[in-house]
């Protein structure tokens, strides 16, 4: 037990001492840093906003990136001794932090003017960058593409379907819960127990199967909108849809980006300049860099970028999750799932 635990310390140590992609930053310690945990998802962005915002402030960013359940954990299990100052993370798990006490009201500058639906009446937490639930095939193998729900348990994606692990991965929640608007949640469960037949099994993270659809290891995943076509941008290789259901309805719902102030955060200043930098205008204007949109309602995301966000999401019925009963109910529903796929 002491061997793991000292083997998974290291392992956090080395993860908050290393900035995006790995480069090695300054000391997690030091007085001229802020240190965020985040949902995968915004890499990219992340490296050149942040230098920016060293350049601004002389402030080195430190990153540590997982999935939304695995950053939202760590922040609960550092409660005694938080490392992170700021959380970025999807619904549920940002509310469900939250109500812990683990993330601090703090007044942004600029977070008045994103709708009062996407933040927390008591300052704890704010969309940063809007998103949608959707999934990606791939278009040369998996002939002809599915369409509905119903296709994807065809025999034909067995061993070439799967999808990131509901209550550790954002996006697989969101799988579940777009599941329940779909056909209930008895009908939602006895669907996934269906399609386990063709599931590969479970991942803690949705980022990580974009390559293997793309290099045809798997022909169907989960994903998120913004994610998934900017890594299209990179590098190609499949393509996104959203399942229809039995009446051809197309829906989705948003996954925003959410952010806020983990309570005792070490560098409290810091963080705050870095949540007043990310919800600027300047920068919202360029969530459309990450294939996003801003969540501030007074900014409009212009663009290739963000015409093909927009153009993608054409035809398709967005819905809004009651973010309150979703958590009030996803212990249950994440033991009803388990029970019902075996995982």
């Amino acid at each position: 037990m002491q061997k793991k635990a000292v083997i998974a310390l290291v392992g956090l140590l080395a993860a908050v001492l290393s900035a995006c992609g790995g480069t090695a930053g300054g000391s997690a310690t030091g007085g001229s840093t802020v240190t965020v945990y985040t949902v995968d998802g915004l890499e990219d962005w992340y490296t050149q906003r942040f230098d920016e915002f060293k350049a601004q402030t002389g402030i080195t960013v430190q990153v540590v990136t997982a999935g939304s359940g695995e950053v939202a954990s760590r922040v609960e299990k550092e409660k005694s001794n938080p490392q992170a100052d700021i959380l970025v993370t999807l619904p549920p798990f940002i509310q469900r932090v939250a109500d812990e006490g683990l993330l601090s009201p703090v007044t942004i500058a600029g977070a008045e003017k994103v709708p009062a639906g996407e933040r927390d009446p008591q300052g704890r937490y704010t969309a940063m960058i809007d998103n949608y639930l959707s999934f990606i095939d791939n278009p040369k193998q998996a002939v002809p593409a599915p369409k509905t729900w119903d296709d994807l348990l065809d025999g034909r994606f067995k061993g070439k379907l799967q999808y990131s692990t509901p209550g550790q991965a954002g996006d697989g929640t969101a799988v579940l819960i777009q599941l329940q608007h779909v056909f209930g949640k008895q009908g939602a469960l006895d669907y996934l127990a269906k399609l386990q037949a063709n599931n590969v099994g479970p991942s803690s993270s949705t980022g990580k199967l974009q390559p293997k659809v793309a290099k045809g290891e798997l022909l169907v995943a989960n994903g998120d909108l913004q994610m998934n076509l900017a890594e299209i941008d990179k590098s190609g290789g499949f393509e996104v849809f959203f399942p229809a259901d039995a009446t051809g309805k197309r829906s989705t719902f948003a996954l925003p980006y959410y952010a806020g102030e983990v309570t005792g955060a070490p560098h409290a200043d810091n963080a705050k300049k870095l949540l007043d930098f990310l919800f600027s205008p300047e920068v919202q204007a360029k969530a459309a860099d990450a294939y996003g949109l801003p969540a501030r309602a007074d900014v409009t995301a212009t663009g290739p970028k963000a015409d093909k966000f927009k153009a993608a999401l054409q035809g398709v019925d967005v819905w809004q999750p009651d973010w309150s009963q979703v958590l009030n109910d996803l212990d249950g529903d994440l033991a009803a799932y388990k029970k019902a796929t075996g995982q």
